[in-house]
């Protein structure tokens, strides 16, 4: 998703949340705005056809704005939005913890756009308009009209039980309120890539969007189950028998200079930063160190550059905990306290070598296993 967010534009912020807009959005207004206009022949066609399209991805936004703001009343903040041509994404800290409310996070965006088509058919009711003008290619129909149905494509096309879509997410929800969360994942994961695969044919014969749409669908489903998976296997792992022992603190009063030294001679990328009392006050990320150096100078101090807020851990807790704040903090490192001293780190490659580590065991275990059946 960083990749993503790199080619993005900051529109603004919608209920306290940053809405981007992806670069390649504007590929599909210019393709829009050309294909109407070789279609048509007509300017005020092809203005309109580019405004409907915006209007289409409002509805997209407030989609989105439904699964965050349902999953704020869980005490779940959402980093950011990205309108995508494609559709929306909303990066959830984290996935709610109860599979009801995970269902009811993941039904709120199509009902928003159940609520907005609702909205347009009392609209066309009170008006005496037609429901079914659609008009045709050369000669669209009402903009209110086609708003209409698009709503009610993108709420039944989402309720597709196939993952990365709110279907998949409200099946798995289904299946884990009655079995194992892991094992619902991997169902409704394998009911999304036979689905993937439908698509995918549909596709290759009809139309080549939906060939598209299928490797998009194949891909996240398979993310999705190896993620929980992993987060599932990180849960038998206690922090205190995994984190890093050996590694560097930062001072508040250290220069950057003496930081950029650390870094470079090392492997550690973070540091926590400790007040002269020893009590942890912030992190020094990369990013911030070499944000700091280009502001500042490298004669600047650490405190000037560090982080301020940033998520700690407890020995005792478990490693998929710290996996999870990992990924809510934004940052690489997670520095683990114990009676308000800093005692360790777990990191995102800390984390990654471990499971490297444990899959080439279970690996070296199988083939030992078909070596002894074979003598």
């Amino acid at each position: 998703m960083e990749s993503v967010m790199k080619w993005s534009w900051k529109l603004g912020r919608a209920f306290g949340i940053d809405v981007y807009l992806h670069a390649t959005f504007a590929l599909l207004l210019g393709w829009v705005a050309v294909s109407t206009y070789l279609r048509t022949r007509d300017v005020s066609t092809m203005v309109s056809g580019v405004i409907f399209m915006l209007v289409v991805f409002a509805s997209v936004l407030f989609h989105e704005l439904g699964h965050a703001l349902t999953a704020r009343r869980y005490g779940i903040r959402t980093r950011d939005i990205t309108l995508l041509p494609i559709g929306g994404v909303a990066r959830l800290e984290r996935m709610p913890d109860k599979p009801a409310q995970e269902l009811v996070v993941a039904l709120a965006g199509p009902l928003v756009n159940v609520g907005i088509a609702a909205v347009l058919v009392v609209a066309h009711l009170t008006t005496g308009h037609s429901l079914t003008d659609m008009g045709d290619l050369a000669h669209p129909g009402p903009m209110l009209t086609r708003l209409l149905w698009v709503n009610v494509g993108l709420a039944i096309f989402n309720l597709v039980p196939a993952f990365p879509m709110d279907g998949g997410r409200a099946l798995r929800a289904l299946l884990a309120m009655r079995g194992n969360y892991v094992r619902a994942t991997q169902t409704a994961a394998r009911l999304g890539q036979g689905i993937a695969l439908l698509f995918g044919v549909l596709g290759l014969m009809f139309n080549p969007m939906l060939a598209f749409i299928a490797l998009f669908v194949w891909i996240g489903a398979a993310s999705e189950a190896a993620g929980v998976e992993m987060r599932a296997s990180l849960h038998a792992f206690p922090i205190r028998n995994t984190m890093q022992t050996e590694f560097h603190t930062l001072s508040t009063h250290d220069t950057l200079a003496v930081a950029t030294e650390r870094l470079l001679t090392g492997s550690q990328g973070d540091f926590p930063v400790l007040d002269p009392h020893g009590a942890l006050v912030g992190v020094l990320t990369r990013k911030a160190l070499v944000a700091g150096l280009a502001a500042r100078g490298p004669d600047s101090t650490v405190g000037e550059a560090m982080e301020h807020t940033f998520s700690t851990a407890a020995p005792s807790e478990m490693l998929d905990v710290a996996l999870e704040r990992l990924g809510a903090s934004g940052t690489r490192c997670l520095p683990v306290v114990a009676d308000d001293h800093v005692v360790g780190m777990v990191t995102s490659e800390h984390i990654a070598e471990l499971m490297m580590v444990r899959e080439a065991l279970a690996v070296q275990a199988k083939g030992g296993a078909g070596a002894s059946s074979l003598g």
